[in-house]
Parts: C-alpha cells; structure tokens; sequence
C-alpha cells in the first residue's frame, strides 16, 4: 500500500520528551513495499550568505570586475606610494565597464600597486594557484603577484612575469605559481610593479582573479575545499540557481542565464537578491558542470513573470508574458539543443559539444508568497505549454503545493514544491503530513529546515548561527516522513545550504564555512543529510512496531541485499530497540548523538560527529540497538532483504489515532497480506478531546494495486485515492486554536497563521534579527 508503511500494534502515544519504559521490537519486513525516488536527498542553492562569490566559487578576490548597484573601493589597497579610485572613462568591456586605476604619484620608486584581501579572507593552502589580470596603461616591466599574511607580512607566494601594456588596450596576463600553507585566512593578494618606470602616470587594472586548484580541475571551478564537503554528503540532484535570488527585485534584476556565459569579461554580474553584487562566475555552465562532476540531477529553477514581492511591474501576465516564455525556451534550447540550433550552436562553442542532460525544470520560485498566488495559474499554464510541447518527458515542477495558487486541473505528472521552515517541535509534528497526500501528485520538499536553535524564538537571536542537535533530529523527523511516503515524497532539501560566518543574511545553514584551513564546519544537520542520503534504498519497507510513534521515530528502506533502518531519537531519554531483520548476517549501527544543545561551530569545531559500532546481534537476524538521547541513527543490515516490491501487495488496514488538541496524530496500524492484488482499505478514527471540544472524524480510503512482476514494486493503479470524511463535534464552548493542514498539499499552519515567518540577519550590511513573513 501506500500512504503508511509502518504497522504498528500496542498504541503508545504521548509527549515528545518521555522515554519508553520498556525496550521497543522493531520488525522489518524483508520484501514488499514502493519504489522510491532515487532522487529523494539533494541540494537546494542560491547565491545567499556569500555562498556563491566568497564561498563554493573557485575565484577569491573580491568586487574584482566592479559589478552591482554601487562600485567602491571595497576589499582594496594600496601598497606603497599609490592612489586608487574606480575609474569608468575605461571600461574592459560593455559587460565591464569600471576598472581600478593606480595613479602613482612623480618621484615614486620601489615596488607600488594596490592589494585585495577577498572575502573575509582568502584562504592560503599548500597548493598551486592561479592568478589574471587585465592591464592597461604605457609599461614595460615586471609585475609581481604575491601572498602574504596582512598582519604579520609573511611571505607565503610570490612570482613576476614580464608585461607590455599601452595605453591603446587593455592586455591579459595570467600566472600560475606554488603557495606554502598559512596558518589563518587573513591574508592579501597583492600586485605590485616598478613605481620608477610608471612615476607620473596611470595604470588601469580591471578583473583581478585569483584560483586554487579547483574542484575536478576545471577552470573558473569550484572552491574544492567547500566542494568535497558537499560531495562527501552523498547528495543525488542540484536545483539552481535559486530560489529568491532567480526572482530578483524586478524583471530587470532577475537572474539571466545568457548574461552568466563566457569568458568572465562578457559577463556583467547584478545586485544580488540578498543585498551584495553576484558576479555571475558561476554561471549556467558552471551549474552544469557542477552537476556532472558530483554527479547531480540538475533541477533547473526558470523565471515565471514574478519578482520577489511583487517587485518591479510583476507579476507579469498576458501577452507581456510572452517574451519571458520565449526566453525560457531559448535557454532549454541552449541546454538540450542539438549543434543545428542557434543556443545549441552557441553551447557548442563553449566546449559542449553534445546536450546536456536536463529532466527537471521548476516553473517560478515560491509564487505563493508575497502576491504572486493569484496570476500563478495563468503563468504556469503559459510556460507549462510551451516547455512541454517542445521536450515532453521533463518533469515540470509548480512552484507551490498551495491549491489556492495553482491550476484548477494541475497538468498530469506535474510535481508541487513544498518548502517548510519551522521550529524543532512543529517539524516534529509534520511527522505524518504526508501521510494523506494527494498521490496524483509527486511533491518535491525543495526547502525545509529549523530555523530557530531555541524553542522561544525571542531568546534565539544571539544562538542561531548554527544547526543544533534538537533542532536536527527534528529534522530527521521530518525526512523520516518522507521516507514512509517515498510513493509521493520525490525529493527533499535542507536550505539554505552554505554561509560564509563573516557576512550571513540567514541562519541556520547547512555548512558554514570561513576562509581559515580546515574552516568548513560539518554541522549537525550536515551528518543527519548525509546519513539519509548515503542510507537510501530503492524500495520501502514495511516496519512492525510494539509501540507508537514519540520520542522514537523510524522508517526502512532496502537494496537487493541490504536493509536500512533509520532511527530517530527525538527525546532526552535513551532507548533499547530490539530490531529484527529476517535473515539478516551482519549489521553495522551509525549514531550521532549529543545534547539537545549541542552545535558544530566554527569557534569549537566538531564535537558532534557519526560514530560506528556493531551491535549485539542473536544470530537470527535480531539486534540489539542503543539509541542514545538526542540522535539520528542508521542501522545498515546485510543479508535478509529480497529485490522489489511484495508480489502479495494487497494488505486490509484498520487502526485507531488518539492526541490531545494541537498535537500530531499517530495511528496504528496492522497488516495482513491477502492476495496477489485487490484493493487497500485503511480506515482510521480519530478522537480530539480539547477543553471546549471533542471531534470524532472516520476517514475511508481505498486504492487499487496490482502486483509487481518478476519481484518488481507493485503498481498503484487508482493514481487518485477517494477521502471520505465524516466528523461530528460536540461543543462546550468557542473551538480552541489547533494546528490545521490548508488542502492536502497546503501550508501547515500554526494556530491558523501564515507560512512560516523566517529568521534573516545580515551582519554584514547591518540590518539584523529581519523577521521576513512573505504572505499573499
């Protein structure tokens, strides 16, 4: 069946925080169950908190092309008897058209030039790095390229090359050269050339760049040492480029993706979204690339006709829409066209020959929010049309699971993007949100997280730098749900996902990171993403249970072979469990655990990290687990799991659901296999008892499923389940405040409010502890 996977007999429902007395029996069926995704854990990434120019982009000068709404002098100086100042009466090209002119005062001699202390840094490893410039100006001469501690003057690089520059053009050098290690990021690029031959004049310098060995070695790549970290997470898919960022503030500001191509010269940049310049260094391509050096399925957010809050003259409808569309199909064509057309021609002669590979594209960005819900039905129609008439087998993703928002009849095979912020205890409760979804459609969980370290959200703003253990295994809650809905749960992503510690407009992320060696933190919820990613298999399995769901929380997954049985603890109590896996020859149990409060940070490092044993096992396939306070666990089973889905698939389901008012629901659940195919009935009954009201609801559902040949996973023919809901109450007084699901794909709402409100603070600008509450 689908919907729940878990059995469960014996209904022990209480509050999160107290332990079972008793040792729990988990059973772990060892063939039946869905298919899942094999997309299920991935990235979400936009340029926010640096994580793009300053973070995952290979390039570490800063404001090194003058780019965004202001040109300053930022993150350069002079070295020796020089005046800097932006000059615009020189520009490298249209796309770049400020540059840095040094003035070098008469009677000048030594070694003068100008310095770039990147992004909060620049982080020095025991590499070798690459370095360009454009200069222009009347010099012959050496320039010479050096790294050096800014404080402590340490020389850790340092190497010339020859130049001849005129005053008629600007002329390219580049460089390569070894490094020693610095012990810290706080360190300066530097350019300096013979202050005697250039005594009097001007020299103009534009689009300063500076590499480590990148990522796969690709030029203009990725910062390898961000890079490999989220390689090592085990992620399966990257949506790019955002996000608010694909928004923009207007159609004028939104993200191009012809003006991210070729050489970084051609590409103009914009002020970013989230409130700093993008030069756009990482671009279409790069997205691309990313992709296939990691090994993701790229998920490719388009522009939709709506700026972020209604910005500029959005939303856009209409025939004034068309441009926008015929945009978007020239950017597919650009991806997936072959040599003959004119954005495929264009893609070839920047090394790609061949198409890229592109199944997904998501229409929009979170068109729910902020006045785009009402004209969301009529653009995603126009650019659904269009996409799908020319490349019919991409998966075309909505922007929202609002059913307020979308399409009265939403095309078929159409994916919902779901994104949901929130803190450790309602995440907990969304448990089971999926539990009754429309399972006509897939949903796509593209943004989720916890967003507040504490649970009183007014005492968190000195705390939420960092993911925290609760905080994580709420998290792990959350994705726990997904797993027992993989039939409609398609992909899931924490956000956001990288932030430079310096310059941080939200937080919580995924990975912070400084410019120090080893300054790239694992946090908490890094090792909860990468165990569910590196622990996923491709069919379900069912679990039986002795008790309810709360503090412990679980779900099965199985290869051919190879069980998983994930595990989370979201209580202060240790747990016994006692799992048993048919069959079964060894198992190997992973743990991350810590106190409630306990955080990977950059000031302390990684306290909190995966640790492996092997448990007590009888021989007969049963083990004997520890599942500390606070924590994440996998346990991985080999031997006793069969291929595929259950050829007996049918299963007739009945059970009882109790929680006080506010609280999740949890259901019991038995299963009995009778036949090879038929139909599933689940009937459930609920019981709310509230102060001033007692609701009793009788909910019916029945799919039809036939079985799955050859071992393969069943296949649910009734693609549209019936939900028949009947409810009767007896009041005492006005009904109570209660936590409410909008529609079977809605928001979920807290004491009937609005989408989540979300924590941003931006040091670096200065406006801290924003609270941004995006409502229609």
């Amino acid at each position: 069946m689908h919907g729940f996977i878990s059995s469960i007999t014996g209904l022990a429902a209480g509050a999160a925080l107290v332990g079972h007395a008793a040792g729990i029996n988990l059973n772990v069926h060892t063939s039946g169950g869905n298919a899942t995704s094999p997309f299920m854990y991935g990235f979400m990434f936009e340029d926010i908190n640096h994580s793009g120019d300053g973070g995952i982009t290979g390039q570490l000068l800063r404001n090194n092309g003058f780019q965004g709404d202001d040109q300053t002098l930022t993150a350069y100086g002079a070295v020796g008897d020089t005046t800097l100042s932006v000059d615009s009466g020189n520009p490298l090209t249209s796309a770049i058209p400020h540059s840095l002119a040094v003035a070098v005062p008469d009677g000048s001699s030594g070694q003068v030039g100008f310095s770039n202390e990147g992004y909060w840094g620049i982080l020095v490893n025991a590499d070798v790095y690459f370095s360009s410039f454009f200069i222009k100006g009347d010099y012959s001469g050496q320039v010479t390229i050096k790294l050096v501690g800014k404080d402590s003057g340490t020389e850790y690089a340092s190497h010339s090359i020859d130049v001849s520059s005129n005053g008629g053009a600007y002329t390219y050098y580049q460089c390569n050269f070894p490094v020693k290690q610095a012990p810290d990021g706080n360190n300066l690029w530097t350019l300096t050339f013979d202050g005697g031959k250039t005594a009097g004049s001007t020299l103009h310098f534009d689009l300063v760049t500076l590499y480590p060995t990148t990522f796969h070695n690709r030029p203009n790549g990725l910062q390898p040492a961000i890079a490999n970290v989220l390689d090592d997470m085990g992620g399966t898919f990257l949506r790019f480029p955002g996000g608010n960022n694909l928004e923009g503030v207007s159609p004028e500001n939104r993200w191009k993706w012809n003006e991210t191509l070729g050489p970084l010269q051609n590409r103009p940049g914009r002020q970013g979204t989230w409130t700093y310049p993008n030069t756009d260094a990482l671009g279409l391509v790069e997205y691309f690339e990313w992709c296939i050096d990691m090994k993701l399925t790229p998920v490719l957010g388009v522009w939709a006709g709506f700026a972020l809050g209604s910005g500029g003259n959005t939303p856009i409808t209409g025939n004034a829409l068309t441009p926008y569309v015929n945009d978007v199909m020239d950017e597919l064509e650009f991806i997936l066209g072959d040599q003959s057309t004119q954005y495929g021609a264009l893609r070839a002669s920047l090394g790609y020959p061949e198409p890229f590979t592109l199944q997904h594209v998501e229409i929009g960005n979170e068109d729910n929010l902020g006045g785009g819900c009402d004209s969301y039905p009529e653009r995603f129609n126009a650019f659904h049309q269009a996409i799908t008439a020319a490349y019919p087998s991409i998966t075309i993703i909505a922007s929202t699971a609002d059913p307020n928002c979308l399409p009265a009849t939403l095309p078929a095979g159409t994916w919902a993007d779901y994104h949901n912020y929130a803190d450790a205890p309602d995440l907990v409760s969304n448990f089971s949100q999926f539990d009754q979804a429309d399972r006509s459609i897939p949903i796509f969980v593209g943004e989720f997280s916890t967003t507040y370290t504490t649970q009183t959200e007014e005492d968190s703003a000195d705390r939420d730098h960092y993911p925290y253990m609760g905080g994580s295994v709420a998290e792990a809650v959350y994705m726990l749900g997904f797993e027992r809905n993989a039939d409609v749960i398609k992909m899931g992503a924490y956000a956001p996902l990288l932030q430079l510690y310096n310059a941080s407009q939200w937080t919580p992320n995924l990975i912070p990171f400084t410019q120090n060696p080893g300054g790239v933190v694992r946090t908490t919820s890094y090792y909860v993403q990468q165990l569910f990613a590196k622990h996923w298999g491709s069919t379900t399995r069912a679990v039986d249970a002795d008790t309810g769901f709360g503090p412990l929380y679980w779900a099965a997954s199985a290869n051919e072979g190879q069980t998983f049985l994930k595990i989370a603890n979201y209580g202060n109590t240790a747990q016994t469990v006692t799992a048993r896996v048919e069959g079964a020859t060894s198992a190997t149990l992973i743990t991350l655990s810590g106190a409630e409060d306990a955080q990977n940070t950059i000031e302390d490092g990684e306290s909190v990290v995966p640790v492996t044993t092997t448990p007590s096992s009888d021989g007969n396939g049963g083990f004997e687990l520890q599942i500390p306070a606070w924590c994440v666990a996998v346990l991985v089973v080999n031997g006793g799991s069969e291929a595929g889905g259950d050829t007996t698939s049918t299963s007739t389901v009945v059970g009882t659901e109790t929680a006080a008012s506010g609280q999740n629901q949890v259901v019991t659940l038995t299963s009995t296999a009778t036949g090879a195919a038929g139909t599933v009935t689940l009937t459930s009954l609920a019981t709310e008892e509230a102060e001033v009201e007692t609701l009793t609801r009788t909910a019916t559902r029945t799919s039809t499923i036939t079985a799955g040949a050859g071992g393969a996973a069943p296949t649910v023919v009734s693609q549209e389940s019936v939900v028949t809901l009947v409810s009767t109450s007896t009041r005492t007084g006005p009904p109570t405040n209660r936590p409410t699901v909008s529609g079977t794909r809605g928001w979920w709402f807290k004491e009937g409010g609005g989408p989540p409100g979300r924590r941003v603070r931006n040091e670096g600008s200065g406006w801290f502890g924003w609270w941004k509450n995006k409502k229609d």
